[in-house]
């Protein structure tokens, strides 16, 4: 209350002046305020420095391919395996696929990073 009857008291230079109504209309809207208690308790626990970001995506997102390729490699080296252990077939087959797979993704990987490099020394120069 003392607050609110020094700003009252002391207006600032450039400040409007309110009618009795509207400083009437006012002090209603803050008793309002004032008895809604989570909106006092997110004032008070208000901090002057902004929270941390969400975490996002973008990051996972960017490494998304290389892990795809692991991924890849991985099945890759299991089918090998399995493909000389039990002689199949159709392991012989899964295992070229899945290696002829992970070689061009490999390689168009390896193609946008040199773009990414390539373009990062033009805008360092």
């Amino acid at each position: 209350m003392s607050a609110r009857r020094e700003r009252e008291e002391v207006p600032a230079m450039d400040e409007a002046r309110l009618s009795a109504h509207e400083r009437r209309v006012l002090a209603e809207i803050e008793e309002q305020l004032d008895q809604d208690a989570s909106l006092a308790r997110r004032l008070r626990t208000m901090r002057r420095t902004p929270r941390l970001p969400a975490p996002s995506f973008t990051g996972a997102r960017r490494h998304l391919p290389a892990l795809g390729v692991v991924a890849l490699g991985v099945m890759t080296l299991t089918l090998f395996v399995l493909a000389v252990d039990t002689e199949v077939p159709a392991l012989i087959w899964a295992f070229a696929s899945v290696w002829v797979l992970t070689l061009v993704t490999a390689l168009l990987l390896g193609l946008r990073w040199a773009k990414r490099r390539a373009a990062e020394a033009r805008t360092g120069e």
